[in-house]
């Protein structure tokens, strides 16, 4: 009889009533171009193997981002601090997530990232301070989707891994909140109309259809189940 994964994650009664937005600081929100498309959250419901390879994936990339950062500008120390902290945090967030995974007999393994940071990453600029307010930018919109998601995940999630997410939200936003004071403080220039620009590129990736579901993937074309073991990379 094969085993059915979308039990693994969904929350056996049903989803609750509870109006996660209330979890999300304003600012947050306006921060962001769109909300996530609940197609997208139906697709992380079908798909728990891959929902929760990737989110470790991503936890995984957020440290390697930090300490690319810490390596690079050695003559930031405010950033270094904040770097540091945040290295140190999205480890432990990866290693939760796996022991999450171990729980559910799901086994971790490489998958192809999505389309996301990769299409926020090309818009980076080639020379700093440009390119450090570009990356810093870049690294508040994916927190602050991260957060946004996890909360639009909660009210359908089993306790154990509802909980966690609940986590995160709070972790997740102070990210946020920190990659964007950083930015604010290395930019010799108002922010608002790059990260106009930057918003726009990140709206337009949430709301394009995409082929393979991922944690930051837009909406998808199915709601079928993949296998995850054929999206090795």
């Amino acid at each position: 009889m094969a085993h059915d994964l979308s039990r693994v994650i969904k929350a056996p009664q049903g989803p609750s009533n509870e109006d996660t937005d209330a979890l999300l600081p304003d600012s947050l929100l306006a921060f962001l171009g769109c909300r996530t498309p609940h197609a997208w959250v139906e697709a992380a419901l079908d798909n728990p193997e891959l929902l929760l390879i990737d989110h470790a994936q991503c936890e995984k990339k957020a440290a390697s981002t930090a300490m690319s950062l810490m390596y690079r500008y050695v003559d930031h120390p405010l950033l270094l601090s904040k770097m540091s902290q945040l290295a140190r945090e999205e480890l432990l967030h990866f290693e939760q997530v796996v022991g999450l995974m171990e729980r559910r007999g799901i086994v971790y393994r490489h998958i192809k990232a999505s389309r996301y940071a990769e299409g926020l990453r090309q818009q980076v600029r080639k020379e700093d301070p440009q390119r450090l307010v570009d990356i810093l930018l870049i690294g508040a919109l994916i927190e602050a989707r991260s957060c946004e998601r996890f909360a639009r995940l909660i009210p359908y999630l089993e306790p154990e891994l509802a909980k966690f997410y609940r986590t995160l939200v709070k972790s997740e936003g102070r990210h946020y909140e920190d990659y964007l004071m950083l930015a604010e403080r290395y930019s010799k220039e108002p922010l608002e109309s790059r990260l106009a620009v930057l918003r726009a590129v990140e709206k337009e990736l949430i709301e394009r259809p995409d082929v393979s579901f991922r944690f930051h993937s837009g909406i998808p074309v199915t709601n079928r189940v993949e296998n995850a073991s054929s999206q090795v990379s």
